[in-house]
């Protein structure tokens, strides 16, 4: 079988029928059968969604949980793996942001739009995750979208503090940062609140818990609700 090598720009999200009209619309309820419909188009849609979050909230483990579980083919791309695929070279950026971090940074940006969207051209579903901050344009939801398309869905994955600090200390690497960069990332990400993006908190939640909530959210997304 071929497969398209390059896929177009901005293949559109694939149609999710709306939620059957309201009892307003018509004067008769929706029947459970037509509202199982909807919430199974949804689950089984192909889709592409960036999880969002402070280091140590769980993105990447939830990420790769919630596409080895779904019903439908979903694939998985981080971006911290990507920027890591430069060996020889590479920026770190707790070595500090600078000019060349930023152009690593969006270099794996593109990379993984590009890989969205060929998943998405071939009908298989994708979930991406990054540390997006809400008051950095330049590492901010417009560039993801550019780069993967309008139906990009976000949600941000923000648990408590203290629990960020201690999956923090169970790192390793490049991936281990101080107490007190953590805690400045996380009060950053705090500016999430009041965005109108989806918020799970998942401090109290296990890994598969956490992956139904964002599995919700999607629907809920998709459907209109």
């Amino acid at each position: 079988m071929q497969y398209p090598v390059g896929p177009p720009p901005h293949p559109p999200m694939p149609a999710v029928p709306p939620p059957p009209p309201g009892p307003e619309a018509t004067g008769h309820f929706p029947s459970a059968g037509a509202a199982q419909a909807v919430a199974e188009a949804a689950a089984t849609a192909a889709v592409a969604v960036l999880l969002i979050g402070p280091a140590g909230a769980g993105k990447t483990t939830v990420a790769r949980h919630w596409a080895d579980t779904r019903r439908v083919p979903t694939a998985h791309v981080s971006l911290d793996d990507v920027r890591e695929w430069v060996r020889s070279g590479f920026a770190d950026p707790q070595s500090g942001w600078n000019d060349h971090s930023e152009a690593q940074y969006r270099l794996a940006r593109r990379t993984c739009g590009f890989a969205a969207r060929n998943f998405l051209a071939n009908g298989i579903s994708c979930i991406l995750d990054d540390a997006v901050f809400p008051d950095r344009p330049v590492v901010g939801l417009g560039g993801w979208k550019r780069h993967v398309g309008p139906g990009l869905l976000p949600v941000v994955l923000l648990p408590g503090l203290e629990v960020v600090l201690e999956r923090n200390a169970e790192r390793t690497g490049n991936r281990r940062l101080s107490d007190e960069e953590v805690a400045r990332i996380h009060g950053r990400m705090a500016g999430w609140y009041g965005s109108g993006l989806p918020i799970i908190d998942n401090s109290q939640q296990d890994v598969a818990t956490t992956a139904r909530l964002l599995d919700e959210v999607v629907a809920r997304s998709l459907t209109g609700r």
